[in-house]
This record gives C-alpha cells, sequence and structure tokens, in this order.
C-alpha cells in the first residue's frame, strides 16, 4: 500500500489507518488475542497507520501485534507501524504521565503522534495549556515526534490552523456531516471542509475520523469514503475495524480493488453507545420512536438491542456522535 507525507512532518502514513478503539473495552470488548490479531492482520496487509488513547486501553493489543511482527519491521512488505496516541488530561503532569505511559506499555523510545484529545470548543484548547505546554516540551525531548489535537468542531480547527507548532489535527467529517459541531452548536460539513482545507494549506497534516459516522454510514461505504479521501487536505482515514474481513475490505477500497457495485453485510451489527464520549443529554431517548434508547444506573444512555429496529434516527441528534453502529 502506498504511504503518503503527513502535512509538513516528515511522517508518512497509509491512506487508511486502524482506529484500535473498537476492539476495546468500550466498544466490542473483544479477547486479548482476537483483538491483537486484528491489530496483527492490519500490519500484515499494509495498513501501518494505528490510533489509539489513553482511555481506550488497548495498548496491550498493539503491542502484543508489535511484538509478534518486529522481525518483519525491517522487511520492505512491512514498514515500521506509525502509532497516534491521545490523552484527555488537561494540566502538564497529566499529559506526561500519559505519554510516559505510552512509550512505556508499547516499549518505544518515541511515539509518532501525540494529540490532545477531544478539543470540544475553541476555549477548550486554552483551559488545557498545560497540556499542550507538555506536547511542545515533550516533541523537543524527542519523546514525540509531533504534536495536535483531535476534534468534532469546525471551529476548532480554524482555530488550530493559527497555533504555532501544530503538526496534526484529527478532524470529524463525512458526507452527511453526522456528529459536526462548531460552538455549542451542530456544525455542517461544509464548514468543516473549510476548515480542513484552511488548516492543510498551512501544512498541518489533517487524518479524518468518523468517515462511517460510527458506522451509520456503512451501508454507503464506498460513497463514505470516496468523498473523504477526496477532500482537499486529508492525508488518511481512520477507520474501527472490529474483525479481519473488515480489515480486508478497507485494504481493497484503499489499494483499489474494491468492486463499485459493493455493498457492506451489516445484517450482524448492532446500535451501541461509546460510553466514554455519552453526555447523558437524553437527546437519543427523547427520539428513538421505540423506545429503545434509556439513562441506566449509571447515567448514561444503552441500547436495548431487542428493542432497538436500525432505523438509525437517533445518531443525527447525538452531539457528540457516541451512538455507533457496530
Amino acid at each position: 500500500m502506498n504511504v503518503i507525507r503527513l502535512g509538513n512532518t516528515d511522517i508518512f502514513v497509509t491512506p487508511v489507518g486502524l482506529g484500535v478503539l473498537t476492539v476495546g473495552s468500550t466498544q466490542l470488548d473483544l479477547s486479548f488475542d482476537d483483538g491483537a490479531g486484528i491489530v496483527r492482520h492490519a500490519l500484515e496487509n499494509g495498513i501501518t497507520f494505528l490510533d489509539t488513547a489513553e482511555y481506550y486501553r488497548t495498548y496491550p493489543y498493539i503491542k502484543r501485534a508489535l511484538n509478534d511482527l518486529a522481525p518483519s519491521f525491517s522487511q520492505s512488505a512491512l514498514s515500521r507501524p506509525v502509532i497516534m496516541s491521545k490523552s484527555l488530561s488537561s494540566g502538564y503532569i497529566g499529559m506526561e504521565r500519559a505519554i510516559d505511559e505510552c512509550r512505556k506499555a508499547l516499549n518505544l523510545d518515541q511515539i509518532d503522534i501525540f494529540l490532545l484529545h477531544e478539543i470540544r470548543e475553541a476555549p477548550d484548547f486554552e483551559n488545557r495549556g498545560g497540556a499542550w505546554e507538555c506536547l511542545l516540551d515533550s516533541k523537543a525531548k524527542g519523546y514525540v515526534k509531533s504534536i495536535g489535537l483531535s476534534t468534532h468542531h469546525s471551529d476548532v480547527v480554524q482555530m488550530a490552523a493559527e497555533v504555532p507548532c501544530m503538526d496534526i489535527i484529527f478532524a470529524l467529517i463525512n458526507f452527511k456531516g453526522l456528529g459536526i459541531r462548531k460552538g455549542s452548536e451542530s456544525g455542517t460539513k461544509e464548514g468543516m471542509e473549510n476548515a480542513i482545507e484552511t488548516a492543510a494549506d498551512k501544512g498541518i497534516g489533517v487524518i479524518a475520523m468518523k468517515a462511517l459516522g460510527g458506522g451509520n454510514l456503512a451501508s454507503d461505504y464506498r460513497l463514505a469514503l470516496d468523498y473523504v479521501s477526496g477532500l482537499k487536505g486529508i492525508t488518511s482515514v481512520m477507520l474501527g475495524m472490529g474483525c479481519k474481513k473488515e480489515v480486508d475490505i478497507a485494504v481493497a477500497w484503499a489499494e483499489g480493488r474494491l468492486p463499485e457495485e459493493f455493498i457492506p453485510d451489516i445484517a450482524d451489527k448492532k446500535m451501541f453507545v461509546d460510553r466514554g464520549d455519552c453526555e447523558c443529554c437524553g437527546a437519543c431517548v427523547s427520539r428513538c420512536t421505540s423506545g429503545a434508547i434509556l439513562i441506566d444506573e449509571t447515567g448514561i444512555a444503552s441500547v436495548d438491542t431487542e428493542k432497538c429496529v436500525l432505523c438509525g434516527y437517533c445518531a443525527p441528534v447525538c452531539p457528540v456522535r457516541a451512538l455507533i453502529y457496530l
């Protein structure tokens, strides 16, 4: 699989990456062997860009796959993977610990990309100034190669484009605009497109997330991925994959081998709530016409899969894209 330079960095990534969140405890909660097997399968088949985060708790899956394949990294068929991680920490010490944990957990001297995780509105970046300072220092010390932020907000992308030393932006974008925010309101795909282009024009590497709308756009697989990959400024599309077959499909798409008439089999998929993202706003509960979503004893939304009819009406009203289709 070809690799592409990420902005003005010296990092080269594959056009599709593996979001390792999907195999972890907040989503599919796969066994250690199964989860690591999916990561390994992706690496063996050319996807050498991996996304994780402090709160995903998926470092062990990645470490196992890296250890299994370490002898192959020097061979042309499998270059050393690019690792991207993130932390929700707001202060210097918390971010320092997150970076140290990642390096130790993966047995790496340097992490390729480390981000401020989920910057929700422009003031949030200022409030996490200590963590940003730590990222700057960690890059100077060589602990991380490049730094940046992840966000669902078009206004944050516009803001980040003006921040000195911003290397990477990991932004939500999909052809229906599901989950895009602007300040405290819903945003538009057009607004995010413009923000991404502005950032890319300044040499910032931009990676796309939620191209399939948390799985809600999976039935339009080719349309969804072709749209995002065709946007000016997008270098790579990060996809959550929960089985080896999904890896094979993504590889076929990235290599131009996926048939034009391809329609994914989504018969076994179910609606879930990402408990790490849910803000318990109740919007999905109000929108569900089947009474399948409720707020559980922990204060988080949950889906009764016996009642859920997979209509998808709940997904567009979630402000933080916590409803996922797996």
